[in-house]
């Protein structure tokens, strides 16, 4: 993975390189934040307006607005205009992308505790 120029020459301390550990395309450090998944679980009842989405969340209209943008760079979100509004909605190939991880996740949690389950137990002495 290259670094961003100015982090590039950066370090910890004299002799440990800087490593970046979250990359801002990642989407489950995105839904980190309580903030975006509020407006994820807003989104998945049904397509909503930034001003729709405020309302129903202790964050300003200009909060909202910065929190799908990131969600939507992610790939979660999708907007269509609508007049003078944005129309935003959930990205089903966005969200299906993650169940794919979980489903993965899950699926392999399954064969670990399958394996060890199916492992022959010793008798004690």
């Amino acid at each position: 993975m290259a670094l961003d120029p100015p982090l590039a020459n950066h370090s910890v301390s004299g002799n440990l390189p800087f490593v970046p550990t979250y990359e801002a395309s990642d989407e489950w450090s995105i839904l980190g934040d309580r903030t975006r998944r509020a407006i994820v679980e807003c989104l998945a009842t049904r397509p909503r307006a930034v001003g729709e989405i405020a309302d129903e969340l202790p964050v300003t209209r200009p909060a909202v607005s910065q929190h799908l943008k990131v969600l939507k760079d992610a790939g979660l979100v999708t907007e269509q205009a609508a007049g003078t509004r944005r129309i935003y909605r959930l990205n089903p190939a966005g969200v299906a992308a993650l169940r794919d991880q979980l489903d993965t996740f899950w699926n392999r949690a399954l064969s670990g505790y399958s394996d060890i389950a199916d492992e022959p137990t010793k008798e004690k002495p």
